[in-house]
C-alpha cells in the first residue's frame, strides 16, 4: 500500500469526525437528556453538601440553554472540520508533502477544537470550576479525559511524516 501512514491519518480523522457527528446528532435528537447534564453541572446541585464553591453555581435556565447550544454548535463544527479534513487527506494521500501538509490544517483545527471542548470545557470548566468531580450522578470527567487523550494522540499521529525513501531502501 502506498503511503499507509497517510491512509491511517485520514482514517483516524474520519473516525474522530464520525464520533463528533454522532455526539452532535445525539444532542439534537435527544436534547433534554444531555441538557440535564449541563443544567446539573452548572447548578452544582449534586456536589458535596456544604461545598464552599457554591458561589460559582449558575441557576439561570437561559444560561444553561445558551451553554448547551454552544456545546452542540462546537461539536458540530468539530465534526465538520474532521470529516472535511479526512476527505482532503485521503484524496491527497499520494500528493507531494507541501500539498498534503496544507490539508492537515483541517485535522489540526478539528483536534484543537476537540481539545477545547472536551479538555477545557468539560475538565477545566465543568470538573474543576463547577466541581463536577464531586457529583456521583453528573460526572463526565473520566469520559472527557479519555476523549481529550485520544485527540492529543491523534494530533501527534497527524503530525508524523512518512520516512523518506532512499536508494538503498527501495529493494
Amino acid at each position: 500500500m502506498k503511503n499507509p501512514l497517510r491512509v491511517l491519518q485520514s482514517l483516524t480523522l474520519a473516525m474522530a469526525g464520525l464520533f463528533g457527528l454522532f455526539v452532535f446528532a445525539g444532542n439534537l435528537m435527544d436534547y433534554d437528556s444531555n441538557f440535564q447534564f449541563v443544567r446539573h453541572v452548572l447548578s452544582m446541585d449534586t456536589t458535596f453538601d456544604g461545598n464552599a464553591l457554591m458561589w460559582r453555581a449558575i441557576d439561570s435556565p437561559v444560561i444553561h440553554h445558551i451553554a448547551y447550544i454552544g456545546i452542540i454548535i462546537a461539536e458540530g463544527v468539530f465534526a465538520a472540520l474532521a470529516l472535511i479534513g479526512a476527505v482532503k487527506l485521503f484524496r491527497l494521500r499520494g500528493a507531494d508533502v507541501a500539498a498534503y501538509s496544507h490539508a492537515r490544517s483541517w485535522g489540526y483545527a478539528a483536534y484543537g477544537l476537540g481539545f477545547i471542548i472536551w479538555f477545557f470545557g468539560f475538565i477545566v470548566i465543568g470538573s474543576e470550576w463547577f466541581a463536577m468531580w464531586q457529583s456521583s450522578i453528573w460526572n463526565g470527567k473520566d469520559t472527557a479525559m479519555g476523549i481529550s487523550t485520544l485527540w492529543a494522540g491523534f494530533a501527534v499521529l497527524l503530525a508524523l511524516n512518512e520516512p523518506v525513501a532512499t536508494a538503498n531502501s527501495k529493494k
